[in-house]
């Protein structure tokens, strides 16, 4: 099973060829046109149960996509102000939660530290969803520890560290042995969108720490494949799962 996580910055329509290329089962896409949009600029495909989406611009809103035999339900209950977080259940070959995200963190500034963002809370509105060691959280996180101050209540690490306790881990940091924060691969290639311009580590995949021995591949794109060419200011990350066969999930 191959999960792509991805912001594409927009008009995924114009770049479902190079998504595609990547083979994924199941991907979450950011900033991401609802399903009648992508229909009307010729996405074939697209049903209930292979695209969940949420946002209010319906050009740019979060989507989870389903392919080949796996099929994807709106998980219950959802909290559509929480931008944006969408708990979907997947049925297929293997059968998991999954929490895509595209988080909308607090404003700069004095008011930042005494927000706790949408994804801090959505990590204690989602718990019952998030436990039990079946669920995989990714996507555009927008946060890195190189930004944590004491106190802050959106600071990154303190959602790391909720996510330990709930037995999930980043799939990058455990393959890596990187720590937050001195990440040596970015996911974002902010403004200017070069090489060597400000770059920035937002993108990850949580997983269940069990999970990890199951993990045949995990790879973050280079920037020739998706920068240089204009695709997005940020690459993709696959992930590769080959699970056994639990029980699958009640829904």
């Amino acid at each position: 099973m191959r999960l792509v996580f991805w912001n594409c910055n927009m008009a995924l329509h114009r770049k479902m060829d190079a998504l595609m290329a990547l083979r994924p089962d199941i991907a979450v896409i950011g900033e991401c046109a609802d399903p009648g949009t992508l229909a009307q600029r010729g996405v074939g495909g697209l049903t209930d149960q292979t695209c969940v989406w949420t946002g209010r611009n319906r050009h740019k809103g979060l989507a989870a996509l389903a392919f080949g035999s796996y099929r994807l339900v709106r998980a219950a209950p959802f909290y559509p102000t929480l931008q944006y977080l969408l708990p979907v259940h997947v049925t297929g070959p293997a059968s998991f939660n999954l929490m895509a995200v595209w988080a909308q963190n607090a404003s700069a500034g004095i008011t930042r530290k005494h927000q706790l963002g949408p994804l801090r809370l959505g990590l204690s509105r989602y718990r019952d969803f998030l436990e039990g060691g079946r669920t995989i959280l990714g996507g555009d996180l927008n946060n890195n520890a190189i930004w944590d101050k004491p106190g802050w209540r959106t600071n990154h690490m303190a959602k790391v560290a909720i996510m330990d306790r709930l037995g999930m881990t980043s799939a990058y940091h455990a393959r890596t042995e990187e720590p937050h924060g001195a990440e040596q691969t970015p996911t974002l290639y902010w403004r200017d969108r070069t090489r060597d311009g400000p770059t920035y580590h937002l993108d990850y995949t949580f997983l269940p720490a069990g999970w990890l021995p199951f993990v045949t591949h995990f790879e973050i794109g280079g920037f020739d494949d998706w920068i240089a060419t204009g695709l997005s200011d940020h690459v993709p990350l696959v992930l590769d799962l080959k699970l056994p066969d639990p029980a699958p999930l009640p829904i």
